[in-house]
């Protein structure tokens, strides 16, 4: 599995999902063919889900299956209540 934080380096640097890369949505574009080598499920999430929502349509346009999690806090905290 791989989740990526596409919130800014500063957003990801307060806080973030534990093992989660940070790639910012500005940059997505540049990374997706670094992406579509990641492990699957490939996870998405930001603040509040309108972010990784753009960049799940962008990656979904280029053949990547990825998934839209939200909130970081949200698939944090569901991470945690799958342990």
């Amino acid at each position: 599995m791989t989740i990526i934080d596409v919130r800014t380096r500063e957003e990801f640097m307060g806080g973030h999902v534990a093992g989660s890369i940070n790639i910012p949505l500005q940059i997505i574009p540049d990374q997706a063919e670094e992406i579509r080598k990641m492990s699957s499920p490939i996870l998405l999430c930001c603040a509040s889900g309108n972010r990784s929502g753009q960049a799940t349509a962008f990656l979904t346009r280029l053949g990547i299956h990825c998934e839209n999690k939200g909130s970081w806090l949200d698939l944090n905290y569901s991470l945690q209540s799958k342990k």
